[in-house]
């Protein structure tokens, strides 16, 4: 069957209703019978980001590629996390996504290439809640806003584009091969460590450097930090290239799923 790359985005925007349904869903089931509810989407952002200025301001003291600036380390890395939670959230459950989802499988008319759009809807609440968050830290802390900040959503983009393929391409894989769920999971915590969100990429040693741009996840954290942060404008020329290449794995990605969708009733 052949797949038009701009299939990529049309299939969501088809069923948008039913994608917007089903998000909503996801998100209330995930507060639900909790004593805060949807307010715990907030908290546990609040949270992390206090916990992260406690430990990198007053204890340890650390300072972005050792300047003056009166920019907190915390929130440049809180910046990153927030780039990082949203890929990782999603990457982490797209082993278990279609087996969490049997009884769509198996219904035939069911547009099963949606569930991504599903998950990435989930990602995109949190990671709104906690980008607000991150904008009341600037304010208490540096008294500003970086203009640049309106900026984030062209930088999440590509990484939306980037996100879906992973999604597509681990999901139908796991249908047939269980193993991926772990493999899936450990290359997430890697992925952590060798993306610039604990260090700046000129912490890199040269040798390295040029290497750490084959993480696709790379420039956009970057670019994330450059606009909510630094009020930075990241390159035009970069942000395409990389707009382009996550264009490009989404659409092989959804090759991918719909080349393998005809076993996976089967299967499961």
């Amino acid at each position: 069957m052949r797949v038009h790359p701009f299939r990529v985005v049309t299939a969501a925007w088809q069923h948008r209703s039913l994608v917007l349904q089903l998000t909503k869903r996801e998100v209330v089931k995930r507060y639900r019978g909790s004593v805060l509810g949807l307010l715990w989407a907030m908290a546990y952002p609040v949270l992390i980001l206090a916990i992260y200025t406690f430990v990198f301001k007053v204890i340890f003291k650390v300072r972005w590629e050792q300047t003056d600036s009166n920019i907190d380390y915390a929130l440049i890395l809180f910046a990153g996390l927030i780039v990082y939670n949203f890929f990782s959230e999603c990457l982490g459950s797209a082993p278990a996504l279609l087996q969490n989802h049997q009884s769509y499988v198996k219904k035939v008319i069911f547009p099963l290439e949606i569930l991504p759009w599903v998950l990435i809807g989930n990602a995109l609440f949190h990671a709104a809640v906690s980008v607000g968050v991150l904008m009341a830290g600037l304010l208490v802390m540096n008294q500003t806003l970086p203009l640049t900040i309106v900026l984030l959503p062209l930088v999440f983009l590509p990484l939306i584009l980037l996100t879906l393929g992973g999604v597509w391409f681990f999901s139908s894989l796991a249908v047939y091969l269980r193993d991926i769920g772990q493999v899936v999971s450990v290359s997430l915590v890697l992925l952590m460590f060798v993306s610039p969100i604990l260090y700046p990429m000129s912490a890199v040693p040269d040798a390295i450097a040029p290497y750490m741009f084959l993480n696709p996840l790379a420039p956009i954290l970057v670019a994330a930090q450059q606009v909510c942060v630094f009020g930075v404008f990241p390159s035009a020329t970069q942000w395409l290239w990389v707009f382009l290449v996550a264009w490009a794995l989404a659409w092989l990605g959804l090759v991918w799923f719909q080349k393998t969708r005809p076993g996976f009733a089967d299967v499961l």
